[in-house]
């Protein structure tokens, strides 16, 4: 239950917060928060991260509902056991979920915060890719803590030396 809070928690706060960016937004338009740093924007894409896969909405929105699925079929599998299975869980789903109602609904994703560092420029995004991305990494560490936990009492391969 405590994964599917957390993944409707992230879709509440992810659409709600799209759609105030285009009611008060017109498109690429650009807010400084912190000049020369952070930008609020809005901008629509119809590809993946960092706009791979350009105009492929059908076919990435076709993608997040079958990763939606594997997610709730083989979640014992696939994740980490523990207390951070439904963190990872729900942030994945949360994420992937938000980004899909987009992509469904409009055509689009979404995306709005925007940041520089000098020259250098991060694609904007959005709350729905954040909580994707710390699912990700919190499915990294957890799995990470697991595999030494797992050495540590033994469970290593043959010939792995313990840490």
């Amino acid at each position: 239950m405590f994964p599917l809070a957390i993944a409707i928690l992230v879709v509440v706060a992810d659409q709600l917060v799209k759609e105030c960016v285009r009611a008060a937004f017109a498109l690429h338009e650009l807010v400084p928060v912190v000049p020369g740093f952070f930008n609020l924007t809005y901008v629509r894409n119809t590809g993946a991260a960092w706009g791979m896969f350009s105009g492929q909405n059908f076919w990435l929105a076709l993608l997040a509902a079958a990763m939606l699925v594997l997610l709730a079929v083989f979640r014992n599998r696939i994740l980490p056991p523990g207390r951070s299975r439904a963190w990872i869980l729900g942030l994945l789903a949360g994420g992937i979920a938000g980004n899909l109602i987009d992509r469904v609904r409009l055509d689009y994703v979404v995306d709005f915060l925007d940041f520089h560092a000098g020259a250098s420029h991060f694609p904007a995004f959005n709350i729905a890719d954040s909580a994707i991305c710390c699912g990700v990494g919190l499915y990294l560490l957890a799995t990470w803590f697991q595999a030494r936990r797992e050495r540590a009492a033994g469970g290593g391969s043959a010939g792995e030396p313990a840490p």
